[in-house]
Order: C-alpha cells, then sequence, then structure tokens
C-alpha cells in the first residue's frame, strides 16, 4: 500500500524508480542511456525549477525566496498587518488576500470579530488588497479558485497553504513571514530536501482522498520521513485522480510536516483552470528525464482502503475495516494514547460507544478545506440519497468550502438530497476544524472529513472537565457511516453507483461581494479600529545575561501549537496580545499565565530601574547563587525573562501566537529535545526567542528552577557552537550545554534586537 525508499533514488522519464545504490550508475546508462551524479539530477524536479525561478540570493543551497501572492484569514491578518504597519508598511508590494473563515461565527466578545473584518475591508482599502468576506469561501479554497498557477509560490498565515495539486508551490508559515515579504523583503531557508511520492494504479470506488492521505501520513509522520522537505506526487496514478482528489490529497501533505508539495500537472489540471476561467494560468509540469530526490514514498492507490485517524492524531491511522475486526484491541490501545495526550487529567473512554460488537459514532462532518470539495460532497449525497441519518443522538452537517459550490450543489440538486437525509448544509466556514463550531457534547466521538484531531481541537475544554474526540475519516466513509445511522462504516460497502456531475464555476458571486483593489492602495482610506485591536506592546532588546524560570515542563512526545495555544472561542481575542496571551497553555498547564506574570514583574522593574527582588523576592537567593561565579552580574546587564520545556512542541497550525503570547508575558526562550516544524521555530525567532536545544535524557532542571545564560547576547553574536547553560537549584549551579541550531544573520539579529519589529523598526 505504502513503502518507503530507505535513502534516495534516481526516477527516469516520470516512471522508473532506480534506488541511488551501487547499480544505479549502471541502470541509468542501461535505461535511460545517461550518466549523471545525484547533484546534477537534483536539479531536474519539478520543485527545484519553482525555487530557483523564486529564488533571488544567486546561491540555490541558501534561498531567499520572494512569493508571487499573500494569504491569510481573520485569527491572523490582523496581527501581521498591525506588525507590517509598526515595522514601515505603506503598501501591499504583492497580491494580499484577506479571507474570513475562521471568526466568522465565533461570537465571543460583542463586536469584535466583525471589527476584525471592518479592519481587513479597511486595509485592504488602504493598502492595495483584496477582502474576502465571511461565508464566502475558506481561505484555501478561494487561493485554488482564484490565486493559484502553474510554476507560482504563494505564502500563506494557515498551516494548510497547499496548492499543489494545482502546479502552485505553497507554504504556511507563520505571520512574520508574510510580514516579510510585504516589507519587501525575502523567505530565507536552505535548498530543502524532495522526497517523491510516487503513485500506481487507480483508489477502488468508495476511497476517497482523506484515505489516500491518511495511509501516507501513518507512514512518513512518526519516522518524520518527510519533515521539513517538499513532497512532488509523480507517477502514473496521478493521472487516474481527479483535480479535486489530488486537492484532497494536497492539503493534507502539512500534517506530515514537510516544507511544501508540488505534483506534475496534465490535461486534468488544465481542465481545473478551464473550468474556472483562468486558462492562462495552466502549466505543463513534470521531472525531468533523470530527477534526482532525497526518498520516494510509493503509494499504490488500487490497495488502499478507507482509513480512520483515530483520536488524538492525524498519523494514528487503521483501516476502517481493522477497526472493526479488532475494535476493543485498537480502543484499548486509543485510550493509552489518550493518557499521554491528556496528562491523565480526565478519564476518557471510547469503549462505551460499542454496540453489538460495533462502533456507533455520535457526529458526523464534512467541512473545510480538506472535505468541503465539490466531488466529496456529491459523492457524500449520492451514498445518503434516499436514507434517512436518524432521529437520535447522531447528526450531519456539511459545510461547502465556498458559495461557489454551493450555488453548484444547489443547482445540481446534491443539496437537498442531503437536507433530505436530516444533514444541515451550513456556509463555508471552517469553524469545526479548529473547535469553534458543531463542538460534540461531553464524551461524545465525532468522525471528520477535516485537517486535524488534536485534543482540544473539537472545542472541548479538558480543564473543565469537558472532553470529546475526533477521528479523521474521508466524506464517503463519513456518509455510509450516517447512512447507517451513526454505525462505523466504510464507504466501500456502497453497492451503488457515483453520478459524478459536471462541474460549472461561476465568479459572480465573487465579482458581486469580493473587495478587489487590483493593486491600488488608497493612503486616504481610515482603518477601522475596534476596541478589541491593540498594539503590540514595547518589547526589549537581548540582554547581555539572561536568567530565565522554568514555568513549564511538558513531556509529552509532541506538543501541538492548539496545546500552546488553544483555538476555538478564543480566536476572537487574536487582535488583542495581551488579552490572547491570558489562554497561553490553559488548556495544558493552567498554572502557566500566572507563573509567567510573576517573573515578568521582575523584567519590569529592571526596565523601569527598580530593583527586581521587590518584585520578586524568591530573586534574592537565585541572584546571590549566580554572583558567587559571575560577579559582573547586575540589574544593568541582566535580563530576566521565561522559558518552557517541551519534547517536541510546534505541531499544527502555523499561527504565530503560539509564540508570541509567551513574548507578551516575558518568555525569553523555549527549550526543547526538537522541534515539531520550521514554521514554529521560525516563529519563535521572529518574536525574539531562543529556540534553544537539549539533548534527549533526563533535564539538569525542572519545573520552578532557575536557567542562567551567562554571556548570552554575545553567544549569539560571535555564533558558538555550544551555549554554556547553568540549571539554579537551592543555591547551587549546575553546567550543561544547549545549542541554538542553524541562524541565519538576520534571525541572529532580530534574536538580539528582541523581535522582527524592532529589527524593522532599527
Amino acid at each position: 500500500m505504502i513503502q518507503l525508499l530507505d535513502g534516495g533514488a534516481y526516477l527516469v522519464n516520470g516512471r522508473t524508480v532506480i534506488p541511488a545504490d551501487g547499480e544505479a550508475a549502471a541502470r541509468l546508462q542501461a535505461e535511460a542511456g545517461v550518466s549523471t551524479t545525484a547533484e546534477e539530477a537534483r536539479k531536474q524536479t519539478i520543485a527545484y525549477g519553482i525555487l530557483e525561478a523564486h529564488n533571488t540570493s544567486g546561491n540555490m543551497k541558501e534561498l531567499q525566496i520572494k512569493f508571487d501572492k499573500l494569504t491569510s484569514h481573520d485569527i491572523t491578518f490582523v496581527g501581521i498587518i498591525q506588525t507590517a504597519r509598526a515595522s514601515g508598511l505603506e503598501k501591499f508590494p504583492i497580491p494580499y488576500v484577506l479571507t474570513n473563515c475562521h471568526n466568522s461565527l465565533c461570537a465571543v466578545g460583542g463586536t469584535i470579530n466583525e471589527d476584525d473584518h471592518m479592519f481587513g475591508l479597511s486595509c485592504a482599502k488602504k493598502y492595495g488588497g483584496v477582502y474576502v468576506p465571511p461565508h464566502q469561501a475558506v481561505i484555501h479554497q478561494f487561493a485554488r479558485e482564484m490565486l493559484s498557477g502553474g510554476g507560482k509560490m504563494i505564502l500563506g498565515s494557515d498551516s494548510h497553504t497547499r496548492y499543489g495539486a494545482l502546479g502552485t508551490m505553497a507554504m504556511g508559515e507563520g505571520g512574520p513571514e508574510l510580514v516579510k515579504q510585504l516589507l519587501n523583503k525575502t523567505y530565507d531557508i536552505p535548498m530543502p530536501g524532495v522526497v517523491a511520492v510516487y503513485m500506481t494504479g487507480a483508489p477502488a470506488p468508495g476511497v476517497g482522498p482523506q484515505d489516500v492521505a491518511l495511509a501516507i501520513i501513518g507512514a512518513v509522520f512518526d519516522c518524520g520521513y518527510v519533515k521539513n522537505k517538499v513532497m512532488e506526487f509523480v507517477g502514473p496514478g496521478v493521472s487516474s485522480l481527479s483535480a479535486d482528489f489530488r486537492i484532497g490529497v494536497d492539503v493534507m501533505t502539512t500534517e506530515t510536516t514537510c516544507l511544501s508539495s508540488i505534483w506534475r500537472t496534465d490535461d486534468t489540471i488544465k481542465e481545473y483552470y478551464d473550468i474556472h476561467g483562468r486558462s492562462g494560468e495552466y502549466k505543463e509540469l513534470n521531472p525531468g528525464a533523470v530527477a534526482y530526490y532525497d526518498g520516494v514514498i510509493t503509494v499504490e492507490l488500487d490497495k488502499i482502503k478507507p482509513m480512520i485517524a483515530m483520536p488524538f492524531h492525524p498519523s494514528n491511522t487503521y483501516t476502517i475495516e481493522e477497526v472493526n475486526s479488532n475494535l476493543m484491541d485498537i480502543l484499548d490501545e486509543v485510550e493509552k494514547r489518550a493518557a499521554v495526550s491528556l496528562d491523565g487529567k480526565v478519564p476518557f473512554t471510547l469503549k462505551n460507544k460499542v454496540r453489538g460488537g460495533k462502533l456507533l459514532v455520535d457526529q458526523g462532518i464534512i467541512a473545510g478545506c480538506a472535505g468541503g470539495g465539490f466531488e466529496n460532497i456529491c459523492d457524500a449525497a449520492d451514498i445518503l440519497k434516499g436514507h434517512s441519518i436518524g432521529a437520535d443522538e447522531f447528526t450531519l452537517s456539511v459545510y461547502p468550502a465556498s458559495t461557489p459550490i454551493y450555488m453548484e450543489l444547489v443547482k445540481n440538486g446534491k443539496i437537498a438530497d442531503l437536507m433530505e437525509t436530516g444533514a444541515i448544509v451550513k456556509t463555508a466556514f471552517c469553524g469545526p476544524c479548529f473547535g469553534a463550531g458543531d463542538t460534540p457534547a461531553n464524551n461524545a466521538f465525532s468522525i471528520r472529513h477535516t485537517t486535524r484531531n488534536f485534543p482540544n481541537r473539537e472545542g472541548s475544554k479538558i480543564q473543565n472537565g469537558q472532553i470529546s474526540s475526533v477521528a479523521l475519516m474521508d466524506a464517503r466513509s463519513i456518509a455510509a457511516t450516517a447512512a447507517n445511522k451513526g454505525y462505523l462504516t466504510p464507504a466501500t460497502e456502497y453497492a451503488g453507483t457515483y453520478s459524478r456531475p459536471v462541474y460549472h464555476f461561476d465568479s459572480q458571486i465573487y465579482a458581486n461581494r469580493v473587495f478587489d483593489s487590483h493593486g491600488i492602495a488608497d493612503p486616504s482610506a481610515e482603518i477601522h479600529f475596534g476596541p478589541n485591536i491593540k498594539d503590540w506592546p514595547q518589547m526589549p532588546s537581548l540582554a547581555e545575561h539572561l536568567l530565565l524560570k522554568v514555568v513549564s515542563e511538558i513531556h509529552d512526545p509532541v506538543t501541538t501549537t492548539d496545546e500552546l495555544i488553544p483555538s476555538g472561542e478564543t480566536s476572537s481575542y487574536r487582535s488583542n496580545p495581551l488579552g490572547l496571551a491570558e489562554f497561553t497553555l490553559s488548556r495544558k498547564d493552567p498554572a502557566y499565565v500566572g507563573r509567567a506574570k510573576e517573573v515578568q514583574r521582575a523584567e519590569k522593574a529592571l526596565e523601569a530601574g527598580e530593583d527586581p527582588i521587590a518584585a520578586l523576592p524568591e530573586l534574592q537567593a537565585v541572584l546571590d547563587a549566580v554572583k558567587q561565579t559571575f560577579r559582573d552580574v547586575n540589574n544593568s546587564n541582566l535580563g530576566i525573562g521565561s522559558t518552557i520545556f517541551a519534547v517536541k512542541p510546534g505541531d499544527g497550525s502555523a499561527r504565530e501566537q503560539a509564540a508570541s503570547c509567551q513574548k507578551v508575558l516575558g518568555g525569553w526562550a523555549n527549550v526543547a529535545n526538537e522541534y515539531a516544524t520550521k514554521r514554529y521555530r521560525s516563529n519563535l525567532i521572529n518574536w525574539g526567542m531562543l529556540p534553544l536545544l537539549i539533548p534527549a535524557g533526563d533535564l539538569p532542571f525542572a519545573n520552578g528552577d532557575y536557567i542562567f545564560l551567562p554571556q548570552i547576547r554575545r553567544e549569539v553574536e560571535e555564533k558558538a557552537e555550544t551555549i554554556k547553560a547553568y540549571a539554579v537549584s537551592g543555591g547551587k549551579l549546575t553546567a550543561f550545554d544547549l545549542k541554538l541550531g542553524d541562524l541565519t544573520d538576520d534571525e541572529r539579529e532580530i534574536i538580539l534586537k528582541g523581535c522582527l519589529i524592532n529589527y524593522y523598526r532599527g
């Protein structure tokens, strides 16, 4: 089904994989009549060609990328524009699309959601952008329909910015990376590795894109096979997939922790652009005659079965057949995983959902950038036609990904087919995907064709004793389950036919409702500021020496950004840095905010020229211990802040607030064994925080201890490979080593200045 090649390989004429072993040279000569090197053949990947076309450094080992377009949604664009304004923004230099698909129904805090939307509209007018009103389209569907282009690059402030199936290399990053583009700066990364996803065969009826995606995620996530690499989809099997199917697989590549994705294109993608009235954006993309890849994932599409990702991660994958055949054993495994994910704070079981040896589901959701596509919903409607979802606990909600999709489903009758079953069809909104809509009941179990199923992601609040859970499935199997009154059912049991109606895209609704400046800024336009929209607070530069209190210690195998800063209703406060910071780690470590604030009082005293010990008396003993060895430490050269330890933080969303909320509470660093994603590490750096690394094993410090970093400013300036640190506990200093990992000169300067805003202010 899924096979991972151990090592690199050559792809000949897009069809033949030759492992880069001792026989590679002879096979290349025999089968392709060429003699080449891995270094030369790397240049023949699709990814290399696109990156080369957008690189401004002149050095393909150290890239400085300028993107063609930018896009953000309403839980990120206010902070991004506020940061850019503070850094000297005058005009959007490239098309920047502001969508509103996250706060649209999250009515917390009075007017503050709509205030954010009006801020976005007024900024689109003032700086020359595009504004997509609420309920018109989720961010990624609008980008597919209106922004994508063959060979183009798009940067978005949502982690699922993925349009590779359409020949567009797209990346999801934290807001500061978009700020850099808005200020005509570059996205700086080493040349990433490229991994081929080699597809053969064709999916069986009832198998959908989420099934293929989950099978891939389950195979690659734990081993980090594609971490920070580009996934390049090639092979004859690609041609067996519709455009919608490819899009559905592509959007889920984010859950592998890859950097980006790109697919070979063909007449199917040309037709997609033709349908959307954008034929000129199509570009045929194929790897060269001999292309080298750093790895190969072979996907036998015909062997993929309907899949399910059980709580609480997209990589917790099984076939639905496996679950139904080994139900109690698998539920035992889920309970063990849950005990780790939930820290044992609430009891969790799905065994009470078993009825007559079958698993009974409480809720089904088909929504967002992953599930809300035209083809997914049509197939689900075909499966459900003539059935009833029942008049009991089970519910089904469907969210088309854009109004044009919704309109076509109305015209072809599929909406009526769904509604007749008892399903509810709603507007384009990402709410169920991040916990701001259709939150299940306590102890309920939801199956969803959305992107993630992390703890708390569905809206439950463990700190209040509220817990529900989500499994990821394809829309077709969700429909089959709904037709079976909530009993878990794979879509391969559906014996009927799929109608596969032709899609007709109608852009008139966008012409009528979307504000498009066409790149023309209006400096006279007044920005709409609601009372919750606040500027970023002042942030100091990095001091000569740094004293950090450990205020949270997390030993989960992976810590998601949803745990660092919760999604859901807290999204309403994302325009207020200090207001949002009150929710930091609230569902993982509720004591964090109070501890961080205590330490921050000492730093604020220092900044005001006052005695930090008066603000935080426990510092007396800590500083006494430090000064026994480091006699030059004083109030004029010392910085005081907080830090957290996590084994592997940063999986999940690109939202910068996972880092910035720590920073505005006085955080100066994270200490980790490794960082789950590049984007979270970049967020830390852009907010002036030290992305410290410590080898796995017993820690030399504990929660509540202090860490002293002598001469840390000099260490950053001089690019020290090892950072000498000291744990301060019980009046003693215990030396240990930390590392910062690779940092560009600009990244070092950002840390020294205290954050990206300070860096651009000079």
